[in-house]
């Protein structure tokens, strides 16, 4: 495809005004779903003690979140691309609200288990759909830094909201006769459907769409995402539906996904106790979410920044694989330090840091040779088969500390599955082309 020369203060203009337009809403919604789906890890302690859920089952019903993301994940994304965005993003948000706040109401490990796997059921599509959605609107060589921004939520959303769980498990315990995690599951899941509403009214399906944008601007966005597609299918093959999942490169790419969600969601789910082990009065929540912003504030800095830099090279696979080198350094640093508070504090910052870089360049891997329907159809079975890696860890982690008194085991397995990523991510052959001068230039 022929590509029509415009000026590059022009491309930059117009592509930073897509982003400026769309990033911070995508920003908010992802922010408002990975709250409803980790503030069990805060809720997990003081419900745990309330409800009699030992750490098994606690790990456990954290992780069957997992299945359900896993069976609706492909079929969600497939729709998303049939009926549109803003309808099918606004879907899930709403339903996933309504069933996160219904948490509240948990009495029994059933129910517990029941809604957690309803959680996952109804999120399924989101994050996958999202990165879909990102594909419409920037050609591969803008997208990692757009994909760090966006991801960017998973740490901000951590960093506001540990000290925001910890104080409203802190100072509404006992308002209205509610424990203070049943106000935790009512305040997080009501946002999730209020921004679904508003998804609505401000989310467009595509760039042809975008009131916002002039044609011309419509026209050049369009184009170039042609043209990368087009790309797409010169060094990769062009795929249907069914041939996403004939390339052996989606199958090796779900297994690195799974090899970091496994150690991330372990970790996630699991820090607010860790935490809390290292001397914390088992009252003091805020303190712990206080603490749990160090990490995740770090992560957001290292993230952006990988994902920049990794743009600005046009190099992924070093950023991708250095990632998981850096997390699995800080998950044999768990296994060792104890409870040791400022050895132990600087080990989960060491794992936030390298996951989110890792996984803010990963998805540059996969778009780099699926387009449209298989594009829709990879992304999903990658993400869904990779976060099964997120019921796996957490409840890793339940049945050894019930088993040990101990999570030493777990994190060095942990840490093992992550090398086993590094190793598949350097294994595989290349599927972007050498950048041009011109396209080493775009990223500067």
């Amino acid at each position: 495809m022929a590509t029509e020369t415009v000026s590059k203060e022009f491309e930059d203009a117009t592509f930073a005004k897509v982003a400026a337009r769309l990033i911070p809403f995508l920003f908010i919604c992802y922010i408002v779903a990975f709250l409803d789906r980790v503030n069990v890890g805060f809720a997990k302690l003081q419900m745990a003690g309330d409800l009699q859920f030992s750490d098994a089952v606690y790990g456990f019903g954290a992780g069957i979140f997992f299945i359900g993301y896993f069976f609706f994940e492909v079929p969600s994304n497939v729709i998303l691309e049939k009926v549109g965005a803003k309808v099918w993003i606004a879907r899930i948000m709403i339903t996933w609200g309504i069933i996160s706040s219904a948490f509240m109401f948990v009495e029994t490990e059933f129910w517990f288990y029941t809604l957690r796997f309803l959680l996952g059921a109804a999120e399924a599509g989101f994050f996958p759909g999202i990165i879909l959605y990102l594909t419409y609107w920037f050609p591969g060589h803008r997208r990692a830094k757009a994909v760090a921004l966006f991801m960017t939520a998973i740490a901000i959303a951590n960093v506001i909201g540990s000290p925001v769980s910890g104080a409203i498990m802190q100072y509404m315990d006992g308002v209205y006769g509610w424990r203070g995690w049943q106000w935790l599951f009512l305040l997080e899941g009501l946002p999730s459907v209020v921004v679904g509403i508003l998804v609505l009214f401000l989310l467009d399906d595509g760039p042809q769409k975008a009131k916002w944008l002039t044609q011309e601007e419509r026209d050049f966005v369009s184009r170039r995402v042609a043209e990368d597609n087009a790309t797409k299918g010169e060094i990769g093959g062009k795929h249907d539906f069914m041939g996403a999942f004939k390339d052996y490169r989606v199958w090796a790419l779900a297994v690195v996904y799974f090899s970091g969600v496994v150690g991330f969601y372990a970790v996630n789910f699991w820090m607010p106790t860790i935490i809390q082990e290292l001397g914390i009065d088992k009252k003091d929540f805020l303190k712990v979410g206080l603490l749990s912003m160090i990490p995740w504030g770090v992560a957001a800095v290292a993230m952006v920044l990988n994902g920049m830099h990794s743009d600005k090279t046009g190099e992924r696979r070093w950023h991708c694989a250095g990632g998981l080198i850096v997390a699995m350094i800080g998950l044999l640093a768990l296994a060792l330090v104890g409870h040791a508070p400022v050895p132990s504090i600087i080990a989960l910052t060491l794992v936030t840091s390298g996951i989110l870089s890792w996984v803010a360049t990963f998805w540059s891997l996969p778009t780099a040779f699926l387009s449209g329907t298989a594009a829709a159809a990879g992304i999903a079975w990658i993400n869904s088969v990779g976060n099964l890696g997120g019921h796996f860890g957490p409840d890793m982690i339940g049945r050894i500390r019930t088993a040990t008194n101990s999570t030493e085991a777990a994190f060095y397995a942990l840490a093992a599955m992550a090398f086993v990523g590094v190793v598949i991510i350097l294994l595989l052959p290349k599927v972007q082309k050498p950048l041009t001068t011109s396209e080493a230039a775009a990223h500067l």
